[in-house]
């Protein structure tokens, strides 16, 4: 596990928004990987996510606050806790104000329709070169078609670990671009759903939102996060 932690990346949110400003700038081929205790708990069996959070040529963000306290309990200073969304806001408004491209894979025909207007309304500079939903049968002929098109950035919104795949799959034959997967961030973005009030997100208690919304998550946070936070304990005690 502790190599895991190394890979993350532990400055502010801030700070991370200047790294992605650079790469946009120089065109540098980027795969953002947002962990969270499931990503976590699933590398450790699964050889294709650990890969992917062990290679180097990818930045990993704790994009939940038990992967911020996990850090620090081993012995990591991880400042802050850096959202997937607010990362992919961010990124929207990078490439707005520098008038780039983007490429937007997932979720449903909905959701996607209302990512197109919103981002029509919001960020006018960018060039949409695609928007296609996350239900068609083949899925490998859209990511070629994204890798042909070059974009400057690639949101796939699948859900862990379906888009994680997808991305480490076709990055490496991309000329450039910024790719991340965002989850449910589409559903937040477009309107569909509503995020956490404030007051949860600045108390790093967005999780506790969501299982009361949905309490179907009940059961997923308790496998994976509960287990993790378990795993961290046993671990720092070996110290």
């Amino acid at each position: 596990m502790k190599e895991l932690f190394e890979r993350l990346y532990t400055k502010s949110s801030k700070e991370y928004c200047v790294q992605i400003s650079k790469y946009l700038d120089n065109s540098i081929k980027k795969f953002i990987v947002t962990a969270n205790p499931e990503t976590i708990e699933m590398a450790k069996s699964d050889k294709v996510m650990r890969d992917i959070l062990l290679d180097p040529e990818n930045d990993v963000i704790p994009d939940s606050i038990a992967i911020v306290r996990g850090a620090k309990k081993m012995g990591f200073n991880v400042e802050e806790r850096i959202t997937g969304i607010d990362t992919a806001v961010e990124i929207l408004k990078l490439i707005n104000n520098k008038k780039k491209s983007l490429y937007i894979f997932g979720s449903t025909e909905e959701v996607i329709e209302g990512m197109r207007d919103m981002i029509k309304k919001d960020y006018p500079c960018i060039t949409l070169l695609g928007a296609t939903n996350g239900f068609v049968e083949d899925k490998n002929s859209v990511m070629e078609e994204i890798v042909s098109l070059n974009p400057d950035v690639v949101f796939i919104a699948m859900g862990i670990p379906k888009q994680e795949y997808l991305i480490n799959k076709y990055i490496k034959k991309a000329r450039k671009g910024v790719y991340m997967g965002v989850g449910g961030t589409f559903d937040v973005l477009s309107g569909m759903k509503k995020r956490a009030p404030k007051l949860f997100i600045k108390l790093n208690l967005e999780w506790l939102y969501r299982i009361v919304c949905e309490p179907s998550r009940l059961k997923r946070f308790y496998k994976n996060n509960i287990k993790f936070m378990r795993e961290v304990y046993k671990e720092s005690k070996k110290k």
